[in-house]
């Protein structure tokens, strides 16, 4: 009889202001687990197996909540209320300017210093947690004024593995005054296994065919780019680093790639759709992203240099991994041309991301 899926939490040390943190563990009982902390809601851990039986983390984790608490650049961290930046820290909602500390060269990233990344969430086996899945949901309320955003926001986010080894994400919020809301993972991945060398052999297809240029404060200048001739172009797949270092000036001011493509349309608001597929030729594992967003930002860990490590003290490099975070488009409060991320009462916002292992024979 094949083993059902499981959930199971133990106690993984104390956040910085003493709150006791969790680390819940999802096993699909075919293979694939996953380890979710309650700080941050981070993905601490992700263990897939390869074609061969060999089993590797294939997310960057830390050893223990020392380091988690320390600067790091939002390893398996929830982001919110706001993914990606907003330009000066500053957006205009019917009315009403608002504020938010900004942090990274002038601008608001990932919902300021003190985000979703940074709280302890309440978690418990979510409602649909059984037979066919292990499902694990985080809750958390954000008061009217957190880091500069209006309202309170009330964020259901639900992890779930079910037996085929399906990692997914399903974000759900809610809030009492007009906001704006863009809530999305940052795991790193590395199909070798964390700490495994680079990622720039391993090959990357995008299901899109525009991405947004930026500025050097990585604020999109405006219209969409069409990705054809550039060193943007993935729709075929092709290894990262095959034109990281082309001479462009987007590439030169990011050290890599790290920007928002802009998904292929699809008929239905909230339908899933396939947003990219990544593979490792070495390990012979394959993932691919499914998503109901418009957009998924591409970061290659151009800052990793080395100074942090896992639990087995590998270091993790330069271009050590690759995120792709759904999401919908930078500094979009900002920009009324870019689909909108305002949340008003009576609404829900509800998106879903999964990650998919095609590479596996799971029963």
């Amino acid at each position: 009889m094949t083993p059902h899926p499981t959930l199971t939490g133990s106690p993984f040390g104390t956040a910085p202001d003493g709150t006791p943190v969790h680390r819940w563990r999802l096993d699909s009982g075919s293979g694939v687990s996953a380890d979710v902390l309650t700080f941050g809601g981070i993905v601490s851990s992700l263990r897939v197996p390869a074609p061969t039986g060999s089993v590797d983390d294939i997310v960057l984790g830390l050893p223990g909540m020392a380091e988690y608490s320390a600067p790091n650049p939002y390893f398996g961290a929830l982001i919110g209320r706001y993914g990606n930046r907003i330009a000066h820290g500053e957006f205009t909602l019917d009315g009403e300017t608002h504020h938010v500390p900004a942090t990274d060269r002038g601008q608001a990233l990932h919902g300021g210093p003190a985000g979703f990344h940074r709280r302890v969430w309440k978690g418990a086996p979510a409602p649909d947690n059984g037979s066919d899945a292990a499902a694990l949901r985080l809750e958390l309320r954000s008061a009217d004024g957190d880091m500069g955003f209006p309202g309170t926001l009330d964020v259901q986010v639900t992890y779930s593995l079910d037996r085929d080894g399906t990692f997914a994400i399903d974000y759900r919020a809610r809030t009492d005054r007009a906001t704006v809301v863009n809530l999305t993972n940052h795991s790193y991945f590395n199909l070798a296994g964390a700490g495994h060398g680079d990622v720039l052999g391993h090959t990357l297809e995008l299901d899109s065919d525009a991405y947004l240029p930026v500025t050097a404060e990585a604020i999109p200048l405006g219209p969409l780019a069409p990705t054809a001739g550039t060193p943007f172009d993935f729709r075929a797949a092709r290894p990262i680093g095959e034109r990281i270092e082309a001479k462009d000036d987007q590439l030169t001011a990011a050290g890599g790639y790290d920007h928002c493509w802009v998904l292929v349309p699809v008929a239905a608001r909230g339908t899933l759709r396939r947003a990219a597929r990544l593979a490792d030729p070495g390990s012979g594992r394959r993932m691919e992203v499914w998503t109901t967003e418009p957009g998924i930002q591409v970061y290659t860990g151009n800052t990793l240099d080395g100074s942090l490590a896992g639990a087995d003290a590998k270091p993790y490099e330069r271009h050590g991994a690759v995120c792709l975070e759904t999401q919908h488009f930078p500094d979009s409060p900002n920009r009324p041309e870019y689909p909108s991320t305002v949340l008003r009462p009576g609404e829900e916002y509800h998106t879903r991301t999964e990650f998919r292992f095609p590479h596996l024979t799971l029963s």
